[in-house]
């Protein structure tokens, strides 16, 4: 049986009843979101959640998901509102592209090749080997090592290729994140703990094999597919362009609050006669 074959048989035995299906329900269906784990690998605090085993296969209650989105969504825009630094992580295949686009929408971190240990727990060291290899990249690429040998100009050049694994994505990275966003949080279980270490809550697209207890805001949904990964991600844009808005708007109306109180006409003092 095809995967679309799959998901429409799992759709008319699990997942649609006799009325109208809700459109969020329905694209998440159409984008696979509904496949978890294998029974073996579910979590227990996760089995309330399953509806059904397909194949091997457990079918998540999308009704479920659409609740934990709702929440999550929320709280980025509100985080985001609020000037956060968000951090995006998602280094398997199928979340690369999208990942990287977004980082580069919004200018925050993606990282989509390799999580570096201690990018949030020993932020201050991580900073400065960034620096470095954001000022090598560029002398690099305005020939300004021109005057070193051969052999020089080839170390470096090694040496900035091996950093770039990781370090590319965190160019955009200003501050120490306090929001980290996630593709699968037990592929990315060093970011989660890091971020749990440091009490930076954690937004995360989850499998059925997922403690829920060890990410702030999970939402429950397949892992595997791109399909599914950009539903997710594209959630989570909106949630982040909503909330710049927000910030904006709410910058705009301190700096002309400010600036109506400076023209403002002071009152006379009042007189002791």
């Amino acid at each position: 049986m095809s995967d679309t074959e799959n998901k429409a048989s799992v759709a008319a035995e699990t997942q649609e009843p006799a009325a109208p299906v809700d459109p969020a329900i329905r694209e998440m269906m159409d984008a696979g979101v509904f496949f978890g784990r294998t029974k073996a690998k579910t979590h227990p605090r996760v089995k309330q959640h399953i509806i059904a085993n397909r194949n091997g296969i457990d079918i998540i209650n999308l009704e479920k998901t659409q609740e934990t989105l709702q929440a999550a969504l929320a709280f980025v825009q509100e985080r985001i509102a609020r000037g956060a630094h968000a951090i995006l992580v998602g280094t398997q295949p199928p979340a690369n592209e999208t990942l990287k686009k977004l980082g580069a929408e919004f200018s925050v971190p993606a990282v989509t090749l390799r999580w570096l240990g201690g990018t949030l727990t020993n932020y201050r060291i991580i900073s400065q080997r960034l620096e470095y290899f954001k000022k090598l990249k560029s002398d690099l690429a305005t020939n300004a090592f021109s005057g070193y040998t051969k052999k020089e100009q080839l170390d470096l050049q090694k040496e900035a290729t091996k950093m770039a694994e990781v370090f590319s994505g965190l160019e955009a990275m200003a501050a120490r994140p306090d929001l980290l966003i996630v593709v699968d949080p037990v592929f990315h279980k060093t970011a989660v703990a890091e971020a749990n270490r440091l009490g930076i809550p954690t937004v995360a697209l989850s499998n059925t094999d997922a403690d829920p207890d060890h990410v702030e805001h999970s939402v429950l949904g397949n892992t595997k597919a791109r399909t599914a990964i950009i539903w997710f991600l594209e959630q989570i844009a909106g949630a982040i362009r909503v909330g710049r808005r927000e910030l904006e708007s709410n910058k705009a109306a301190a700096t002309a609050a400010a600036a109506l109180k400076e023209t403002a006409p002071q009152e006379a003092p009042k007189s002791d006669v």
